[in-house]
């Protein structure tokens, strides 16, 4: 399908998504969240794709929302003040539900352009990538559930300084923290998000996305119980899927399981 703000294709059982607004540093706009969501869930729903990879065109990863689409926003309807965008309430909700997502982080990744990728399973970024939540120097909140996917991530006391300062992460002090998995050489930085992204999209589909709701469902889990209660009921679930079959078949036949057939 041709999109106006994204290019789409497949590799194998991967299907990448490269923002496309390299003039305006991938601004995020509400014409490219329709259209990002539009194709995160047809690959949800196609069973030739395992995995999905969100990259950026140009110079940098996404330099946070056009704000001269807030602007026009505000000048049409100063009720829009009080307003977000309906279609990115829904994205964390989308991503946490989604096929396993990686994100290849490089340039900028500023506002939106963070909080997007907070929900993603894997983040890598290139060296010299540099990262921001900041929403405080254009007099906003963090959205996106990000005031609690970052503390997760790299504990209260880093989220904090970060969102209440607004001040760019360089991408070593994002590994450090574990705000990203790995930083890279730039021109490495796809093959390295492929290549996660093909071993994720080549286990079983069914059992992952399973496994991303365990992970989702019990992280702010306080009661244990529940916790095992969820893990036994996808646990049974799991064993009566063809590809727990083919896993044991696979090791008692001395080779590699082979999924998603």
């Amino acid at each position: 399908m041709a999109y106006e703000q994204i290019l789409t294709e497949t590799q194998g059982r991967v299907g990448v998504i490269r923002l496309n607004r390299p003039e305006k540093l991938n601004a995020w706009t509400d014409v490219m969240a329709s259209e990002m969501t539009e194709q995160i869930q047809a690959w949800n729903d196609d069973e030739g794709i395992g995995a999905i990879l969100i990259t950026g065109e140009g110079r940098a990863f996404c330099a946070g929302a056009d704000l001269q689409g807030f602007n026009r926003r505000l000048a049409d309807d100063p009720q829009a003040r009080g307003q977000g965008s309906g279609m990115r309430v829904n994205w964390t909700s989308l991503i946490r539900e989604s096929k396993p997502v990686i994100a290849a982080i490089h340039g900028y990744a500023v506002g939106v352009g963070l909080t997007m990728a907070l929900p993603c399973d894997v983040r890598y970024a290139a060296e010299g990538a540099r990262l921001s939540i900041r929403f405080v120097k254009v007099g906003l909140v963090p959205e996106l559930g990000s005031t609690r996917l970052l503390a997760q991530l790299v504990g209260l006391g880093h989220a904090t300084d970060i969102c209440l300062s607004g001040r760019m992460v360089p991408a070593d002090e994002a590994y450090r923290i574990g705000l990203v998995s790995a930083v890279v050489p730039k021109e490495a930085l796809f093959d390295t998000a492929m290549a996660k992204a093909e071993e994720l999209a080549n286990n079983p589909t069914a059992v992952v996305r399973k496994i991303k709701t365990l992970l989702s469902d019990n992280v702010t889990e306080p009661n244990l119980d529940r916790v095992m209660e969820r893990e036994g009921a996808r646990d049974r679930e799991s064993r009566r899927l063809p590809s727990h079959s083919e896993a044991v078949t696979a090791f008692l036949e001395k080779r590699e399981p082979v999924f998603n057939q």
